[in-house]
């Protein structure tokens, strides 16, 4: 996963703790929302389970449900709505690269509204 960080930094030009967050944050969502496709994408991106291991995400999950709990908790970490679009496309572009075209594609089918991203 530190390929992604690096990526977040370089080209959205967040911190790294802020990328790491943001990371988890997206992780924690996808497996909440669609969890078998999930868990099988995240097995194909090498570190994501030791990130999620090492930032276990907050309890209490979303305030509100779908894109935009989602969204609301990207942005209490201080990103911008411009932010939350680029670090969501860049983190599916990075997922594209490890587990492949179908594997991204059953995720974003299986969740409403994440087309819009991929």
């Amino acid at each position: 996963m530190d390929e992604l960080i690096g990526r977040l930094v370089a080209n959205v030009g967040v911190e790294r703790n802020v990328a790491e967050q943001a990371v988890v944050i997206i992780l924690d969502f996808l497996r909440k929302e669609a969890p078998e496709q999930a868990n099988k994408l995240i097995s194909e991106m090498p570190g994501a389970e030791a990130l999620i291991a090492a930032n276990p995400p907050a309890a209490g999950g979303f305030a509100m449900p779908g894109l935009m709990g989602a969204g609301t908790k990207l942005m209490g970490i201080g990103l911008s709505m411009g932010q939350v679009q680029a670090v969501t496309r860049e983190m599916l572009a990075f997922a594209r690269e490890k587990a492949g075209e179908d594997a991204v594609g059953e995720v974003v089918g299986a969740i409403p509204g994440l087309s819009q991203f991929a």
